[in-house]
């Protein structure tokens, strides 16, 4: 086992970039502290501008749309959601196999589902724990997952569509689309781009510390409004000018919703399914409506722990209306990884914004390990054996979810039941991704 798949293998991502928090700490650190509410006089602030007004009036009766496509669309979706796991075609690997046990045995995970594509097309899904702590029935294998911030992944995707289209400007500034909505300290719509947005190089501060006052279980089931988001993100000064340094924020995306709803006049979840989700037809992967809190297919229960040692609550069901256009969407391993491979194949961009998505900066922090880069909604790293693979990963009260591909058709997805409690579990399921990858060269 190389050095990428060696969970010993020392770490110190503060040596990255000591100024801000990484990516991957930023949901532990919500989920487990309270911090402080933006809440003013028992409802959210917003900006007072006549333009951010109008702009917020518009957004709002774009997403409540939303609102009154339900039925249909939980009519069109719903046979997406019958049927198992496909069917295996490559050969067991048990190493590969060990490395999710001992997910469950060592780090504490109630659950593990994974998905392994080989470069020849052939398939295997793996499961390791229980699906369920109570009744310890099995995990369902490839069961449906929340896989929270690779949704930006595909909100990001269907932006350069409409780059692609003429719609959007890919260098246009925000306040193009959304005039007067972004103002704050060090924070001006007029001076940030779209591109800062997909690329999260914008500056702007990340919502999902500020939005609650005692830990995300404490919002678990609250319903937002994007723009509830954003107005918590903009009480924040920026962390620095736009398209000098790079910090991953929650708020980017959740612009980019805005935006493709004011460009299209449409939800930006309808956007996703019929530019994405239907195009390339996967099956088990939607939008869930407003309001919904549970999981429509075969899935293995969530949970959640505090601390190692903890007793674990039921997180199954919640609203996850705080991700949005940044983490909202349910899917499973194998359509992640169907998704995953058309996106790095070109199959859904035209050549020019191709280019565009793949084109990388620095991402100090992304991950524990070191090296990677992030293009627009699309992260790479080369791995120790000496492939460039891509991927994102999300992170969500319940579920965490990495996944790498490469060019050569190789793809992995891991998804766990529970957030690691420590780290060095996140490391584990890192290296067990890379492991999977590279074990298939």
């Amino acid at each position: 086992m190389t050095d990428d798949h060696d969970p010993t293998t020392p770490h110190d991502p503060a040596t990255e970039d000591t100024r801000r928090t990484p990516r991957w700490m930023r949901s532990r650190k919500t989920a487990v502290a309270g911090i402080t509410a933006v809440v003013l006089a028992g409802g959210w602030a917003v900006s007072s501008t006549p333009g951010a007004q109008a702009a917020y009036e518009q957004a709002d009766a774009v997403n409540h749309q939303l609102d009154r496509t339900s039925a249909n669309l939980d009519r069109l979706t719903a046979d997406h959601h019958a049927g198992g796991a496909p069917r295996n075609t490559a050969p067991k690997d048990a190493a590969f196999q060990r490395s999710l046990n001992a997910l469950v045995t060592k780090d504490g995970i109630p659950g593990v589902e994974a998905f392994v594509r080989q470069s020849d097309g052939k398939v295997r899904s793996y499961t390791a724990g229980v699906g369920n702590l109570n009744t310890r029935t099995p995990v369902p294998a490839d069961g449906e997952v929340r896989i929270a911030s690779n949704t930006k992944t595909f909100t990001a995707t269907a932006v350069l569509q409409l780059v692609g289209e003429g719609r959007i400007g890919l260098d246009k500034p925000i306040e193009t689309y959304l005039p007067g909505l972004v103002r704050g300290k060090g924070i001006d719509g007029r001076h940030i781009t779209v591109r800062n947005l997909l690329q999260q190089t914008s500056g702007l501060p990340d919502y999902d510390t500020l939005v609650a006052s005692k830990g995300l279980l404490a919002v678990q089931h609250t319903y937002f409004e994007p723009r509830q988001a954003l107005d918590a993100a903009l009480t924040a000064p920026a962390e620095f000018k736009p398209g000098t340094s790079w910090a991953y924020s929650n708020t980017n995306y959740v612009l980019a919703g805005l935006i493709v709803q004011r460009v299209t006049g449409r939800p930006i979840g309808e956007v996703i399914t019929q530019r994405v989700i239907d195009r390339l037809g996967l099956r088990h992967t939607y939008w869930p409506n407003t309001g919904v809190q549970t999981i429509r297919g075969r899935h293995a229960q969530a949970y959640f722990r505090a601390k190692p040692g903890a007793n674990p609550v039921n997180v199954t069901e919640l609203d996850p209306s705080l991700g949005w256009a940044a983490g909202q969407l349910i899917s499973t391993p194998s359509d992640l990884s169907t998704f995953n491979r058309a996106l790095l194949d070109g199959k859904l961009l035209a050549p020019a914004q191709q280019q565009q998505l793949l084109t990388t900066v620095a991402a100090p922090g992304f991950e524990p390990e070191k090296g990677w880069s992030y293009g627009l909604g699309f992260a790479k790293r080369t791995l120790s054996c000496g492939v460039q693979a891509w991927g994102h990963g999300g992170d969500i009260t319940g579920f965490e979810t990495r996944n790498l591909t490469t060019r050569d058709g190789r793809s992995v997805v891991i998804a766990t039941t529970a957030l690691p409690t420590k780290i060095e579990g996140l490391v584990h399921v890192n290296a067990a991704v890379q492991q999977g990858i590279c074990d298939m060269a």
